[in-house]
């Protein structure tokens, strides 16, 4: 049990690093509006999207605050700044690229 245990352990770190690669391959072709934020402005082609229709987002004074949310949870607090047909139209554009 103890070997199983350490041949585990010694596994861990080269599945993380084979792993890793190929999570963010499946993360960057799965943007949708229901991915964080910081992860559509990580992605040069959702990033564009995102400008296009709602402006640098990145750059708003409380980026810090909502970035780890999706647009569909900061619609409510955006004051009519995020509408539902504009998350509409991002969505549309995203799978465009996904």
């Amino acid at each position: 049990m103890k070997m199983l245990h350490a041949a585990v352990l010694a596994l861990t770190p080269v599945l993380a690093i084979t792993a890793a690669p190929a999570l963010a391959e499946e993360a960057a072709a799965k943007l949708s509006i229901d991915s964080p934020i910081e992860a559509l402005m990580a992605n040069e082609a959702a990033k564009a999207v995102v400008i296009k229709h709602l402006g640098p987002l990145n750059q708003h004074p409380f980026y810090d605050q909502f970035k780890t949310m999706t647009l569909p949870q900061v619609q409510p607090m955006s004051n009519g700044a995020i509408t539902a047909e504009t998350i509409e139209k991002i969505k549309t554009e995203l799978a465009a690229i996904a």
